[in-house]
Formats: C-alpha cells, sequence, structure tokens
C-alpha cells in the first residue's frame, strides 16, 4: 500500500494484511517481513498524533514487566503527513475468547489467575500526581451516564435497581487510589497463544484511574468462563480478596451497564440487543443488585 512507503524499512516488507476487527478506529495491520519477523501495524489520522504518541511512550512503561504483549518498535508520520503510524511487535495465538471455552476448568482458572497477576503489574505504574480526584471525577461520570441512559429511550428491565445501588454506594469512590490502566481489560483483548500462554493487547484506551474500575469489563470475561473470571480475581489479590473490592466492582459495572445503552445505539439494534441481554444476566448475577458479589464468583477452586 503506497501510503506506508513512508515508513522505515516498510521495503522489507512481504505481506501486509488488514485486521477487521475491535472497536477502535485505528486500522491496524498484520505485517510479515522478508525475514520472517511478524509486527502489528497500527494507523491513525492525524488528529490523533498527541493521543497515540502517548500511547506509544506509555508502551515503554512496561518493559521490565514479564507480561506478553505488544511491545513498542516504531511510531512516526507517514502518508506526506496524513497519518501516524505505531509499529509494535506481534503475538501469534488466537482470542482467548474462542479458545477459552475449549479449555478444561484447570486450564481456564490457571489463564484467569495469570491475566489477574498481568493486571496486578500493570496497576504499578503509578498516576501522574496532577490528577484531578477520583471521586469527584468518577461521581461527574456516573452523573452523566444516567442522564444519557434515561434520556436515550432504550430501557433495561430492572434499570431503577441497577442505578439505586449505584446512588447508595457512591461514598465507596472516597479516597481511592489512582494508577495507570489498560483501559480495555478483558478476554476480547487477550490471545493464548499456541503454548498456551496468556497474552495482552489493545492498550489504545489506556488512562489514569482507580486499578479496581478496571473490573468493570469483567463481565465478558464470566460470560464465557465464570472460572476464568474467578481466576482473574485470586490472581489480582493473590486470593486474599477485600470485601470492598466486591462492593466497588458491582458499582463499577452498574455503571458501564447502565452506560452500555446509549453507547451501542449508534452500532445498531444488533449490538443494543447484546447490551441488553447483557444487562439482564447482571442483574440475575447480584440477584437484582440485592448482593454485591455475583453468583459466578467461586470463592474457593481446588
Amino acid at each position: 500500500m503506497t501510503y506506508f512507503n513512508d515508513i522505515p524499512g516498510s521495503n522489507n516488507w512481504d505481506m501486509v494484511k488488514p485486521i477487521n476487527k475491535g472497536w477502535s478506529n485505528d486500522k491496524k495491520y498484520y505485517i510479515k517481513t522478508i525475514d520472517g519477523k511478524e509486527l502489528l501495524l497500527r494507523i491513525s489520522d492525524i488528529t490523533q498524533y498527541e493521543n497515540k504518541k502517548e500511547e506509544f511512550e506509555s508502551l515503554k512503561l512496561f518493559t521490565n514487566m514479564d507480561i506478553l504483549m505488544s511491545r513498542p518498535i516504531d511510531f512516526g508520520i507517514c502518508n506526506n503527513g496524513q497519518l501516524v503510524y505505531s509499529l509494535l511487535t506481534w503475538i501469534n495465538g488466537e482470542d482467548a475468547e474462542v479458545i477459552l471455552p475449549k479449555l478444561d476448568n484447570k486450564e481456564q482458572y490457571s489463564l484467569g489467575a495469570k491475566a489477574g497477576a498481568f493486571l496486578k503489574q500493570i496497576h504499578r505504574v503509578p498516576a501522574p500526581q496532577s490528577l484531578s480526584n477520583w471521586s469527584e471525577k468518577y461521581n461527574h461520570k456516573i452523573d452523566i451516564k444516567i442522564a444519557n441512559y434515561k434520556a436515550c429511550g432504550i430501557h433495561i428491565h430492572g434499570a431503577d435497581r441497577i442505578i439505586e445501588y449505584i446512588e447508595h454506594n457512591r461514598s465507596l469512590l472516597l479516597n481511592r487510589p489512582q494508577t495507570f490502566q489498560h483501559g480495555d481489560y478483558h478476554v476480547g483483548n487477550m490471545i493464548i497463544t499456541p503454548e498456551g500462554e496468556l497474552g495482552i493487547i489493545d492498550f489504545n484506551r489506556m488512562d489514569y484511574g482507580d486499578p479496581w474500575e478496571e473490573f468493570n469489563r469483567i463481565t465478558f470475561c464470566a460470560s464465557i468462563s465464570p472460572t476464568f473470571a474467578s481466576g482473574y480475581i485470586h490472581g489480582y489479590f493473590d486470593n486474599i480478596v477485600p470485601d470492598l473490592f466486591f462492593r466497588l466492582m458491582a458499582l463499577y459495572i452498574a455503571t458501564n451497564q447502565i452506560s452500555s445503552i446509549p453507547w451501542a445505539i449508534p452500532f445498531g439494534e444488533r449490538e443494543v440487543n447484546t447490551m441488553l441481554k447483557q444487562a439482564q444476566s447482571v442483574l440475575k448475577w447480584y440477584d437484582d443488585f440485592k448482593t454485591y458479589i455475583p453468583n459466578w464468583y467461586v470463592p474457593d477452586y481446588v
């Protein structure tokens, strides 16, 4: 493709194959070089330059961490100044959401524990000192999400119970620490290699905030494998899970669920129905939010 020609080393690329999956606005490509190296190329509009530079630089923070993930190689501008590119290492494997159901419970749990341990490492990267207060920031986010939900015209059966839980638990947000966040940590952004190793991909929604907020996407993990999701929690906490965590996870999941409907509307009816269905699953997990520990959670996995 001609608009890649000004990327250094592109004359050594033997194969450039589009990757048509994920929710990112980036265009993604699988690259194979003449000498057999495999790479991931992400392309964005030049208007995203500063965001993409921050994202690329943030990946360097994990250089010394024992996490299987795409590592940064090169960053710059291409296509006569119109596009931004990020070149990363490629992780060979299949999507975790496809592979997990084919594995036995022991393997699912072990990979979940590894996902939790990886996330714990990611959260060791500190947030900038200049960040605004988490409680103020997230309470403002809650206000917007509830208002958007009420205005969207599509309603979740049982939404009143979700909103009631949110309103009664806002005080839990006080004095929460903030760290680096992956931003979209769930099985859809995980790879399982042919050797059975777990890899983490797509840091393009990276942010800073309460590290426990990352568990708002565990719904996708639990839908695929409750065993994996339980292992994920245990791996993060080294099997000693504080009660406050479950209360906050329920708050973050509830908030995410309310916002999922307005988010899904631009993507069409199919995505809206997917989110409505997930909301009913979440209400069942939490017994209409009469409890804050989901019914899929396995406290003592042997």
